[in-house]
């Protein structure tokens, strides 16, 4: 059985390595692709416009294969919802790529890594105001420690940019309300569109992929592209990462304490169930009104 168990841990680790090669290489990737992009071809927005026509294209093409190899008709919403619901998330996410590439004329690939990081901060805003989110001690530490690892990452930089430094934050900004309304339409079971979006889908929970992912970033933007990082921005930066792994660590312990109060609510909840309890409880109670007269 261990030698199973061991055999099938192996072949799973066998498949799962060229895949997180394959993950690192396109998100390192594409980040320097896009900064070598505009400087050669400096139209950002033209550049967002022709992507997210490849990728209507691309869905397109691949709900028809699903429609054909499953035989079934795809979800499909009214223009009504598409305007309501789907249009706000399409146009923060258009804004939120469009504007990260502009950025790039004015930044280094550093400070548009450190300064993307902050999407998170606007992800928890957005959690609290569409209350998806619980207002916590723990979630205002995470906010300081991001903030004030970003304000240390930023400050006296030698190769700051005000104006790129703003189009990657609205980026975030809009970052934020993209995810936000994204997982608010998913989990609209009415439009046909259920989505679980939890770490089995996006692997956020990988901490240690998402940290060693931004040292990357930053290593090779040092040594290839010549960015200055003193001292006190890479202190920020550790700073800065110590509360994304804080909230992420947080999110893994409550989305377990979750996990393990369903069996229980789900029982609970069971009607059939609840009505065997009710009628083993009254049978219980109806054989200690017999045997009290005996005694």
């Amino acid at each position: 059985m261990a030698a199973g168990a061991g055999g099938a841990a192996l072949g799973r680790a066998a498949l799962a390595a060229p895949l997180v090669l394959l993950y690192y290489g396109f998100s390192i990737g594409i980040t320097f692709y896009n900064k070598w992009l505009m400087k050669s071809f400096p139209f950002p927005l033209l550049v967002t416009l022709l992507h997210l026509l490849l990728i209507f294209a691309l869905a397109a093409l691949a709900r028809a294969l699903a429609r054909c190899r499953s035989g079934r008709p795809r979800a499909a919403l009214s223009w009504a919802d598409c305007l309501r619901r789907a249009a706000p998330a399409a146009l923060s996410t258009s804004l939120d790529i469009g504007l990260s590439n502009w950025s790039f004329l004015y930044v280094t690939v550093s400070l548009y890594t450190m300064t993307k990081s902050s999407a998170i901060l606007f992800i928890l805003l957005f959690s609290l105001l569409f209350k998806l989110e619980e207002m916590r001690v723990t979630l205002l530490l995470v906010v300081l420690l991001i903030a004030g690892g970003l304000f240390m990452f930023t400050y006296k930089s030698t190769q700051f940019n005000a104006q790129g430094f703003i189009l990657v934050l609205c980026a975030s900004f809009l970052g934020g309300i993209r995810w936000t309304l994204t997982q608010i339409l998913m989990q609209k079971a009415e439009l046909g569109l259920p989505l679980s979006i939890s770490e089995k889908l996006f692997r956020f929970h990988e901490a240690g992929m998402l940290f060693s992912l931004e040292i990357c970033i930053l290593f090779l933007a040092t040594h290839l592209l010549g960015d200055r990082l003193s001292l006190l921005n890479w202190l920020g930066f550790a700073v800065c990462l110590s509360g994304i792994s804080l909230h992420v660590v947080l999110k893994a312990v409550n989305s377990k304490g979750d996990k393990t109060l369903e069996p229980h609510k789900d029982a609970s909840s069971d009607p059939d169930l609840e009505l065997l309890l009710h009628h083993t409880e009254h049978g219980d109670k109806e054989e200690e009104d017999v045997e009290t007269p005996q005694q």
